[in-house]
């Protein structure tokens, strides 16, 4: 399936990753492991949301500029509800979370899947 998303896509998906790793091990060693498993958590929102709106857009096929502008939206749209829904399910369940590190790790992650625009298709 990961086959199927743009070169530029799966190259800051392993950003993603990687940051993340950094992120959590960073933790262990200066904290404690609730607040390695909060950076985990905040990079993995936005790791799956950001998964949802590529497969989204990926699977859009649209033939005029208005039909990939809806497309874009439509990747968008997913991208936001799925981080909303995301960011209420660990902070509602996971009580130990701490939220600094959890949302620092969410938008660190984000701010890396912008970057999708600078890398080169080939």
């Amino acid at each position: 399936m990961l086959r199927a998303l743009s070169k530029p896509i799966r190259t800051v998906l392993v950003w993603q990753l990687a940051v993340t790793a950094a992120m959590t091990l960073a933790a262990l060693l200066l904290a404690d492991s609730d607040t390695a498993l909060s950076a985990t958590a905040g990079g993995a929102v936005s790791i799956l949301a950001g998964l949802g709106s590529a497969v989204v857009a990926a699977l859009g096929k649209a033939k005029s500029a208005g039909g990939v502008l809806v497309a874009a939206l439509r990747a968008e749209a997913v991208k936001f509800g799925l981080a909303l829904l995301l960011l209420w399910l660990v902070l509602a369940n996971y009580a130990d979370a701490v939220v600094g590190v959890f949302l620092g790790a969410f938008v660190v992650t984000m701010l890396i899947f912008s970057m999708a625009f600078f890398v080169r298709e080939y």
